[in-house]
This record gives C-alpha cells, structure tokens and sequence, in this order.
C-alpha cells in the first residue's frame, strides 16, 4: 500500500470512530440503560471488537510482508533467505504453475528475495516498508524527527479540540499519555540499530509494521478515552457545593426555628412573671382550687440562672459559626488547583525522558 493510501485509510478510520463509533458507545453509555459496571463492559468490549475488526481487515489488506511470503524470519541469514527462495521458485516459476497469476506471483517472491538478499535494502525495508524501497528513502535523523513532530503535533491538537470542556479532562489525560507513550515506544524503535522486538514472539514484524499498527489504534484508543471519560467524569466540585448550599438552608431553617422558640419563650416568661414570689419568676400560685392544685402557670427559673433565651442565643452563635466554615470550605474548593500542576509534572517528566534518551544515547 502506498504512502497516500496510509493516508486515507487512517483519515477513513478517524472519522470511522469520530462519526460511527462513538455516538454509537455513547448510546450504550446512556444513563440509566444499563447498570454502571455492565455499560462500562459493553463499552470497553464495543470499542476493542470493532478495532480488533478494523485493524485485521487493514492487515489483510495490506497483505503479508517479505519475510512472511519467503517464510524465513528477521534474522534470517542470507543463505537461509536464498534456500527459501530457491524452494519456492520450483513451485511458483511460471512454466511450472499453472495459475493465471503465477507471474505476478513469482514477480512478487523475486521482489522480496532481491529487496532482504540487500543488507542496505533490507534495512531501508525493515524501517519504511515497500515505500521505503519505491522512494528510494534513507534514515536522516533530522528529517525523521521533522516528520515524527508534524504527525504528533497535529494528532495533538486534534485530540486537544476534541476533548474541550470540562468533561473531557480525564479524556484529555488519558488521550495525551496514549500519545506520549506512543511517541516513546517510536522513537525507541526507529532510532534502534537493531529490532527491539523479540524474535521468538515476533519472528517476522518489522519497525515500520509496529509503527503503522500504532498509528492505526491510536483513533479508536482516543475515541474509547473521550467516550468513557465523559461518562465517568463526576463533577466533584459542584455536588460538593451542591452539599454545602443544602448545609446553609438547613441552617437558615434552623435558625427561623430557634427564633420562633425564642418568641414563645419570651412570651411565657412575660406572662408567668409575678412578683412576690421569692424572687422566682413564673412561681407556681395557689388558689382556692380543690385538692390545693396550682392554679398559675409553669414553674420558672431563678433570676441568677441560665435563661432559655440565653441558651438559644448560644445555640445561634454556634450556628454562625459553622456558617462561616462552610462559606471558607467554599472558597476552598474554587482555589484548589493542584491537579493541574500535577498533571503538568508528569507529561515534563515524560518529555524529559525523550530528551535524555535521545542526547545520551
């Protein structure tokens, strides 16, 4: 597959998952149309069959590399490579098969015998595929890292406008870690003298099919972020003030309470008032009544007691008080921004990795 076709396969698959996919994982994430737990699995399950489709079909499409059709491995000798392809030529040679593409065939396993038998060649191959070998490529650090920062750069803000807003933060966190990471991962790969990867469980991967295998799951890994982000995003801020604002009119009814008791209070201690009576306020009298019962009003406190109207003053001044802790709880949460900074010193140390991973190599 050409360069170009690169191009349009993962603009296709962008808006694949932009325009497709993700308003369909939206509908499985709507509340209330599963439990949380289950609507999270439907999700994720959603989200990495179709990309595990997807990403096959590609690969199919693209077909088998060189190493795979000559079924030999990365690190195949030249000897081994030549016995492969002798091997095969008995069978494809075109005055031996009776295919109508047998030499289409046989053009093909002669390609790649004459592109691995080339050291020069085979390394070209190994980093940039058949584009590679057609444009006659080599690697040129200053070029590779030129193209490596227009790719990122522009997948970067793309991904930064499409999880704006105050729900996407988790989304956004998680989009640029998958970024940089993927950004680490290739800059190990390609600036390697040798394939990193392990033989035994990648016999025949080259660096240029891990990087496009990366860049073709990036689209559906930033569309799974913004969809469950935002359906797990919890605004903690507001429920918070939300609690507070339900504490204060609480407070507010419990001090219109307390002011009504107050009146009544009052109101009593008015009436009951009779002097003569020790100096007790509100004494119980006397009066003719049968069996000597009391004939007055309730019996009252002494004069150098503790009132009730004192004890609801002190009930308020206390109400009052935890008022103003909430109003500064308040306050407290709209200053609070250390997440950010936090976020800011792990990407700084990301990069600085990169940085001194390059240099000091």
């Amino acid at each position: 597959m050409s360069g170009q076709g690169d191009d349009l396969d993962g603009l296709s698959g962008f808006f694949f998952y932009m325009f497709i996919v993700h308003p369909a994982t939206a509908w499985i994430l709507r509340p209330g149309r599963f439990e949380r737990k289950k609507s999270i699995m439907y999700a994720i399950g959603f989200l990495a069959t179709l990309a595990a489709v997807k990403t096959g079909m590609s690969m199919h499409a693209k077909g088998v590399n060189h190493y795979q059709l000559l079924g030999v491995d990365r690190e195949s000798n030249p000897l081994a490579i030549k016995r492969a392809y002798k091997k095969l030529s008995l069978t494809l040679h075109p005055d031996k098969n009776p295919s109508p593409t047998a030499s289409d065939e046989f053009d093909r396993v002669k390609q790649a015998y004459d592109i691995l038998m080339d050291m020069e060649f085979r390394e070209v191959y190994n980093k940039f595929g058949q584009d590679g070998i057609n444009s006659n490529k080599r690697f040129d650090e200053s070029t590779f890292f030129m193209e490596l920062g227009i790719f990122y750069l522009t997948w970067g803000m793309m991904a930064y406008v499409l999880t704006l807003g105050k729900k996407s933060g988790d989304a956004r966190q998680w989009t640029f870690t998958g970024l940089i990471i993927m950004l680490v991962i290739e800059i190990s790969i390609m600036t390697s003298q040798t394939n990193p990867l392990p033989t035994a469980l990648f016999p025949t991967w080259t660096e240029y099919e891990v990087v496009w295998l990366l860049h073709t799951l990036f689209p559906a890994f930033m569309n799974g972020c913004r969809s469950l982000g935002s359906y797990l995003y919890v605004d903690l801020d507001k429920q918070a003030r939300q609690l507070l604002l339900a504490l204060q009119e609480q407070n507010k009814d419990i001090l219109l309470v307390l002011r009504d008791v107050q009146i009544c209070t009052q109101s009593i201690q008015a009436n009951g008032v009779s002097g003569g009576n020790g100096g007790v306020v509100g004494a119980p009298t006397v009066g003719p009544g049968a069996g000597g019962r009391p004939a007055g009003g309730p019996v009252g406190t002494p004069m150098g007691g503790a009132t009730p109207t004192g004890k609801i003053r002190e009930m308020q001044e206390r109400l009052r008080v935890s008022g103003s802790q909430v109003t500064n709880a308040v306050k407290d949460l709209k200053l609070d921004g250390s997440g950010k900074s936090s976020s800011f010193g792990f990407y700084a140390m990301i990069v600085g990795y990169i940085a001194m991973s390059y240099f000091f190599k």
